[in-house]
C-alpha cells in the first residue's frame, strides 16, 4: 500500500486529492486564486505565482485532513497545470511579473508572425503543430512580454511553464539550468522536438525578432518525460504543506494530459477533456502530422507514445457567460435541457467566443448564432452551444482521421460531462458513435498516477490505470436524433470554414473586423 498527493492546478483553483493505490481517492480539496482580467483588454489574463503556491500549501494541508491521514505517510507528490502558462523570471527564479495564463491572447500578432517567418523558412517544426503558432503558446507570449516589459529586459534569465516553475520551486531549486522541464509542455508549446535538435535555432528566432537573441539558449537544459524526476521537496516546502521532506516529484504536464490518463486513455483513444475549454487528448502509436492540430509530441501525454492535442478555445466558459447574460446561473438555465431534441430551437451556433484553437488556430473569431426569432429563450442558446462545441470536436475529429490517426474510443472527461448528461448525449448523436465517460471525477488522478509511478508503487502507467481510473458509463447515439444532426453537420462545416477563415469572399474577414473596429475604439476612449 502507498499514499499520494495528486495536484492539478486549473484555471480558477488547485485541487490536491490524496490517494491510496489499494483504497483509490481518500479525500480532496480545493482551494481558488484570482483570474485577473480587464474589461478594457479581453484578451488579457494573468495569475499570480504566489497565489498559486499559497493555494497549493492550504490545499495541502486540507486534503490531508480530510483524507484522514498523516503527512508523513504521502509518498511523493505529482502536479499538472494549465498551459501554456507562462512566467519570465530573475534570478533566482524571481517572477518578473505574472503568468501569461493560457487564455491570454494579447500575443496574436507575435503568433502570426512566428508563423509568417516559420513558412518562409520552412521550419520543420511547425509542421508538428498544425502549421499555425498560436497565441495561446509560449514563443508568442514571451515575445509579446519582451516588447512590452523594456524595462526589465536586462534582469531576464529565463521564462518557465507553470508546470515547470512549481515544481522547481517545491524542490527548492533557483538556478534556471537546473530545472527539468516538461516534454508535455515544450513539445505541445514551445516548437520544441528532440528529432528536430530540441527548439527552433537561434537563427530562425532571430528572424522573428531580435529581441529573441540568446533566448534559445536561456531556455536550454534537461528536458524529461513525466515518468522522471524533476527533483525532491525539500525542507522549507515540507514544512509549509506538512508533508516529510525529499519525497519525489516528478517532472510535471499539463493538466488535460494527465486528465486524459486519469480517465482511462489507452493507444488510440481519444479524450475530450471538457471544462473552461476543451483539449482533446490522444495517445497514438506513431506519428501523424495533423494540419491545424495543436501539436503532434512524442512522450507527452504517455512518457512512450505519441500524444497528440486539439482543443476548443472556450466552452464552460460560454455557458456560463450565456447564464450571466440572461442574469441566472448554469445549473438553473440548463434545468429542463433533457427534454429538448436536436434541431427543435432552429438555432445553429459557431462557439468561437473566445476564439479557435482547432482546426483553424484563429483567435480573431468570435461566437455566431444563426436562426434566432423572437420567442428564442437564453435557454435555447444553451441548449445550440452545447450543440456547437459537439459540431466543433466533430470537425476535429474528422480532421483526424483524414490524416491517419485511428481513434477506437472517446471519452468525456474533465468536470462538465461528470454533470451534464444532456451534453453527453448530445455529444454521442453528434459524433455517431458511443461516448464513455468516467464514473466518477477523474481531476488530480492522473497527476496520483505519476506520483505513484515516482513512489516505485507501479511499474506502468497501464498497471496504474487498471488499479486507479474508474469505470465509464457508455452514452449511445439514438438513429433518430443522428440522422437530424448529420443533415446539419455539412451545414455547419461550411459556415465554419466560411467565417473561419480570412478572405472567403470578405465573408472571412466579418468577425476579425469587428474585433478590429471595437479595438481601436476601446483604445479611443482610454486617450
Amino acid at each position: 500500500m502507498a499514499i499520494v498527493a495528486g495536484v492539478d492546478f486549473g484555471t480558477l483553483n488547485v485541487r490536491v486529492s490524496i490517494v491510496d493505490s489499494d483504497r483509490g481517492l481518500l479525500d480532496s480539496a480545493v482551494v481558488e486564486y484570482p483570474l485577473h482580467r480587464k474589461r478594457e483588454d479581453p484578451e488579457y489574463a494573468t495569475q499570480s505565482h504566489e497565489d498559486h503556491m499559497h493555494a497549493l500549501a492550504s490545499a495541502m494541508r486540507e486534503a490531508v485532513k480530510r483524507a484522514g491521514v498523516s503527512g508523513d505517510q504521502v509518498e511523493a507528490l505529482a502536479l499538472d497545470t494549465t498551459g501554456s502558462s507562462v512566467i519570465p523570471v530573475a534570478r533566482n527564479l524571481q517572477p518578473l511579473g505574472e503568468y501569461y495564463l493560457w487564455c491570454d491572447h494579447r500575443a496574436k500578432g507575435e503568433a502570426a508572425e512566428i508563423t509568417q517567418v516559420a513558412l518562409r523558412e520552412d521550419l520543420e517544426a511547425i509542421q508538428w503543430c498544425g502549421g499555425v503558432y498560436s497565441s495561446e503558446w509560449g514563443f508568442s507570449k514571451l515575445l509579446h512580454w519582451l516588447r512590452h516589459n523594456p524595462a526589465k529586459r536586462s534582469e531576464f534569465v529565463s521564462a518557465f511553464e507553470h508546470c515547470d516553475m512549481v515544481a522547481a520551486t517545491l524542490c527548492g531549486i533557483t538556478d534556471a539550468k537546473q530545472v527539468k522541464r516538461s516534454i508535455c509542455a515544450m513539445g505541445h508549446k514551445w516548437l520544441w522536438n528532440a528529432k528536430l535538435g530540441g527548439l527552433p535555432p537561434e537563427e530562425f528566432l532571430i528572424k522573428v525578432d531580435p529581441l529573441l537573441t540568446g533566448v534559445r539558449e536561456k531556455l536550454d537544459g534537461e528536458y524529461r518525460t513525466s515518468d522522471q524526476i524533476a527533483g525532491r521537496l525539500s525542507p522549507c516546502w515540507a514544512e509549509r504543506l506538512g508533508l516529510k521532506p525529499d519525497i519525489p516529484i516528478p517532472v510535471g504536464a499539463f493538466d488535460a494530459h494527465w486528465d486524459a490518463i486519469g480517465a482511462g486513455c489507452r493507444t488510440d483513444d481519444m479524450v475530450n477533456v471538457i471544462g473552461t475549454s476543451t483539449c482533446i487528448i490522444g495517445i497514438t502509436p506513431s506519428v501523424n502530422l495533423v494540419p491545424g492540430v495543436c501539436g503532434v509530441v512524442q512522450g507527452s501525454v504517455h512518457p512512450q507514445r505519441t500524444g497528440i492535442e486539439a482543443g476548443l478555445s472556450a466552452v464552460g466558459d460560454i455557458f456560463n457567460a450565456i447564464a450571466t447574460r440572461a442574469g441566472t446561473d448554469i445549473n438553473t438555465l440548463t434545468r429542463g435541457l433533457e427534454y429538448y431534441r436536436a434541431g427543435q430551437t432552429g438555432l445553429l451556433r459557431l462557439t468561437w467566443d473566445n476564439g479557435d484553437r482547432t482546426v483553424l488556430v484563429n483567435p480573431n473569431l468570435r461566437g455566431i448564432t444563426f436562426g434566432w426569432n423572437l420567442q428564442s429563450t437564453a435557454q435555447d442558446e444553451m441548449f445550440a452551444a452545447i450543440e456547437g462545441t459537439a459540431f466543433h470536436t466533430r470537425v476535429i475529429l474528422d480532421r483526424m482521421a483524414a490524416h491517419g490517426v485511428h481513434i477506437k474510443r472517446v471519452i468525456n472527461a474533465g468536470g462538465i460531462p461528470q454533470k451534464n448528461n444532456v451534453l453527453n448525449h448530445v455529444y454521442a448523436n453528434i459524433l455517431g458513435r458511443p461516448v464513455l465517460v468516467p464514473s466518477k471525477p477523474v481531476v488530480s488522478l492522473g497527476s496520483a498516477i505519476f506520483a505513484f509511478l515516482a513512489a516505485g508503487t507501479f511499474k506502468t502507467v497501464e498497471e496504474a490505470q487498471d488499479k486507479i481510473c474508474p469505470q465509464h458509463r457508455q452514452f449511445d447515439p439514438d438513429t433518430f436524433e443522428r440522422a437530424i444532426y448529420n443533415e446539419l453537420y455539412p451545414m455547419y462545416s461550411k459556415l465554419y470554414f466560411a467565417f473561419g477563415q480570412p478572405g472567403n469572399n470578405g465573408i472571412g474577414n466579418v468577425l476579425p473586423t469587428l474585433i478590429r473596429v471595437a479595438a481601436s475604439r476601446a483604445a479611443h476612449s482610454r486617450t
